[in-house]
């Protein structure tokens, strides 16, 4: 029962900005941004889509905004957060199967998500826009 009573002072670091996560852990803590990025911009989107089609002046319009600069960084951060989610959802799922769950192989799989993930988007983003 003395066991019991005794506790472990274990250090604590409070300090968020010293704490160095791996790179498996920025993949999944950008898995879940990504996610809630695309989750709570649904409704605009959405939105977006169906004023786009009410008639052509306000496709042009909506074409005329989508020129800018701003609207092009926007997209393109949209972009990112669907690519990044999709391709970590992949590995997620493939972590899920016990496939790669061993310390190197789950280093090379999320490094392999950032290696894919920044490339597509450039390149669907040049195609796209």
């Amino acid at each position: 029962m003395a066991e019991m009573s005794i506790k472990k002072q274990r250090p604590k670091n409070l300090d968020l900005t010293s704490i160095r996560l791996p790179l498996p852990g920025k993949v999944s803590i950008l898995h879940r941004v990504s996610g809630v990025g695309l989750f709570l911009f649904l409704p605009v989107m959405l939105w977006l889509f169906s004023a786009s089609l009410t008639s052509a002046e306000t496709f042009a319009d909506f074409k005329a905004i989508f020129a800018s600069l701003p609207a092009k960084v926007i997209v393109a951060g949209l972009l990112w957060a669907f690519v990044h989610h999709f391709c970590a959802g992949i590995r997620f799922l493939l972590l899920d199967l016990h496939v790669g769950i061993e310390k190197e192989a789950a280093r090379q799989s999320a490094a392999v998500v950032f290696a894919v993930s920044i490339p597509l988007t450039l390149i669907l983003w040049g195609v796209l826009l």
